[in-house]
């Protein structure tokens, strides 16, 4: 009995991420890089992976010594621990990946500043054991990646005509030019929050109708 309450806990938390706290599409969070980066869908899907690798370690380790952090000293240790985790995965980008990076630019040295990664550590990894804030974490990053790269691909489909860098139309196609400048983003992002609050809505009412 004891495996499947936490089992279904560490469900709960993982799939929270995902759809109902969805960083972006529920909660609004990080939208400088999620409006900043995302004219291409590779770009949304980098920016989504490097999160995943900060805010998953940066919470593996405030969770570990949240005994040993005074809490008088735990904004600025957390600024530290996430400001160390982005660095090495600003070198790992310039690395492996230099045209990425090069997309990316200084959104990624902004990651450090990211209110869902240390609002993570505040309201979650500070206060529950390691696995807790782990699966915390990816479900948190995972839905942040999904939002990243929804509105990159319908940004890049419909603003280039193509998606990964593959043409999907033909040569009559005429590419919405708008869509991969900052307008686009904004008007990207603002259908796709009208199309998940409708999903929600709809959910609420139907559990209403069916007396949940």
């Amino acid at each position: 009995m004891k495996n499947t309450v936490e089992a279904s806990r560490y469900r709960a938390e993982f799939v929270k991420g995902l759809w109902k706290e969805n960083p972006v599409f529920v909660a609004v969070l990080g939208m400088c890089p999620a409006l900043a980066v995302t004219n291409t869908a590779i770009n949304g899907i980098a920016m989504g992976g490097a999160t995943l690798f900060v805010l998953t370690f940066s919470s593996l380790l405030v969770s570990s010594f949240r005994k040993l952090i005074p809490k008088e000293v735990r904004i600025t240790t957390f600024v530290i621990i996430i400001a160390t985790f982005v660095t090495i995965v600003d070198f790992l980008l310039q690395a492996f990946m230099p045209a990425i990076h090069k997309e990316l630019g200084a959104f990624v040295a902004l990651i450090v500043v990211n209110c869902l990664i240390l609002g993570r550590q505040e309201a979650f990894a500070f206060k529950n054991p390691v696995r807790l804030a782990v699966v915390d974490a990816l479900g948190m990053s995972l839905g942040f990646s999904f939002a990243l790269f929804c509105l990159g691909a319908i940004r890049e489909i419909l603003g280039n005509g193509s998606l990964f860098g593959i043409t999907l139309f033909g040569p009559d196609f005429e590419p919405w030019i708008v869509m991969i400048l900052p307008p686009g983003g904004f008007l990207s992002l603002g259908f796709l929050l009208l199309f998940f609050n409708w999903l929600k809505q709809r959910q609420e009412k139907k559990g209403v109708e069916n007396g949940y």
